[in-house]
């Protein structure tokens, strides 16, 4: 995977937009569903990943893959959601009510009714987070980062984040209390 999105990069900074496009398909999906988590607004967080894109087109010639392309689109993501909650919380609170799932795989009305129910109970419960156990633990498990990603992106120590993750997900366990699967 890793050799695959060097290659990918290379293509794209030689000008090929099939690079890029096939980038953007094989990431969006991943990038969305950390965006929506940390955001709470669905429209907000598509707007952020099509700006980390933009972003990444914009640099182009300069980029340099030094580590994982998912890692690095993801921290960008991050990031952008970072500036992004911090501006919204200056202006006003949104409700995590408005965030949308992204559904894939689900077959039968009776899977999306419990599927919809779970993923609810689940919003609910990372709205209670405080913002830096929610990333924590959003970037480690639905992101599939490492700690020491997480850490660097939260520029803090590695045991700081392992603290956040552990008290976000205690916390997670204790508000659902069994009624969905972590």
């Amino acid at each position: 995977m890793v050799l695959e999105d060097r290659l990918l990069v290379w293509k794209f900074k030689r000008g090929d937009k099939c690079a890029l496009s096939t980038i953007y398909v094989k990431y969006i999906d991943d990038l969305l569903r950390i965006a929506a988590s940390l955001l709470k607004d669905r429209t907000e967080a598509h707007d952020v990943v099509h700006d980390v894109f933009i972003d990444f087109v914009n640099m182009q010639k300069q980029f340099k893959l030094t580590g994982s392309l998912k890692g690095y689109l993801m921290t960008c993501v991050a990031n952008k959601a970072r500036n992004v909650n911090r501006t919204m919380s200056r202006k006003q609170t949104v409700s995590f009510d408005s965030v949308e799932p992204v559904i894939s795989g689900i077959s039968s009305p009776d899977e999306m009714i419990v599927y919809d129910e779970q993923f609810q109970h689940l919003c609910d419960a990372m709205a209670e987070l405080p913002y830096e156990q929610r990333e924590a633990v959003v970037l480690h498990i639905h992101g599939e980062l490492k700690f020491k990603a997480v850490a660097q992106i939260q520029q803090t120590t590695i045991q700081t984040t392992c603290s956040r993750y552990r008290y976000g997900i205690d916390k997670l366990r204790l508000l659902l209390n069994g009624q969905v699967k972590l």
